[in-house]
């Protein structure tokens, strides 16, 4: 099995049209289509089944794309180390995060890195949960940052944290500073800003929600967790969130949080993960462990031991 061959074949399954794929890798969908029937006669198996839009892989597909990402990793570790035995510092990350982790990202851990390390670029995209997840699985992405995943065999977590969902609150509001958990229900009159119902977080809600027999009130449903936190900082209502979504508010003053007693959301964790088996580059082993030492999101909450 050539390495084009398997390039292309591992694109087409990434992309699930043939067509998408050679848009991707600047090529003719017609050279794209001979390397892979090479690649089936080779193997001997039908690699992809044909769907009326777009393709799939087979299992012995699913096989052969295992492997062929097997060896892309191991290129790209071979390269990594050869790049630091010539003396360059240089490289691309490739990060999927949620929106709730983008600030203390950026301000808490890869200011820093970058400084320390200034050849490194990143490529960030934002996501939900399964998106961020399947990205890393599929290695389209080096490194996922996720609230509180499923567990998934092809993705593995290398760090974690646990981070409860709270009840943010405006200034003066009456449960403001309370130091025992809080039941969901107790806020079930108050305006209150959701995130949309797709969204893991809502979802973890939801299913609070339906175990009491009751519903939240929401004034405001927006992704932006940025509106969120300008929500409950005009006074407007109530949200609910992990604290290193609004770590810096808290710090400031700017608003107050307190924990929920409802198992499921004081149990919510944060996690860093990679894909299962995957050999990590020095540079990206680097990363983690910073990313791991600075980031709120994985410092227990003050209020644990």
């Amino acid at each position: 099995m050539n390495d084009r061959a398997l390039r292309y074949f591992l694109a087409v399954v990434r992309a699930g049209s043939v067509r998408t794929a050679a848009e991707g890798l600047n090529v003719a969908a017609s050279a794209v289509s001979r390397q892979i029937i090479e690649l089936e006669a080779q193997v001997g198996e039908i690699l992809l089944e044909r769907l009326p839009r777009g393709v799939i892989p087979t299992e012995a597909g699913r096989m052969v794309a295992e492997h062929a990402q097997r060896q892309a990793d191991e290129a790209a570790l071979l390269e990594d180390r050869l790049k630091r035995l010539r003396g360059v510092q240089q490289g691309t990350v490739r990060l999927r995060c949620g929106a709730g982790f983008v600030l203390d990202l950026l301000d808490n851990a890869l200011a820093g890195f970058a400084q320390a390390h200034p050849g490194i670029t990143y490529q960030i995209e934002i996501g939900t949960t399964d998106a961020i997840l399947a990205a890393v699985a599929q290695g389209e992405a080096d490194i996922g940052l996720a609230y509180n995943p499923p567990a998934r065999p092809d993705v593995g977590g290398v760090v974690s944290a646990r981070q409860p969902l709270l009840a943010v609150l405006p200034k003066g509001h009456p449960l403001a500073g309370s130091s025992s958990p809080i039941p969901l229900r107790t806020f079930a009159t108050e305006p209150a800003a959701l995130l949309p119902p797709d969204h893991g977080v809502r979802q973890l809600l939801g299913r609070v929600e339906a175990d009491g027999g009751f519903r939240l009130v929401p004034r405001l449903e927006t992704a932006s967790f940025e509106l969120h936190r300008r929500f409950v900082t005009a006074g407007m209502g109530i949200a609910f969130l992990p604290r290193f979504v609004v770590a810096a508010d808290l710090q400031a003053d700017l608003l107050d949080a307190v924990p929920l007693r409802d198992t499921i959301l004081s149990e919510a964790t944060a996690h860093l993960v990679v894909r299962t088996g995957r050999r990590l580059p020095e540079s990206l082993g680097r990363l983690i462990g910073w990313l791991a030492e600075r980031m709120v999101a994985f410092r227990p909450p003050p209020s644990l031991p």
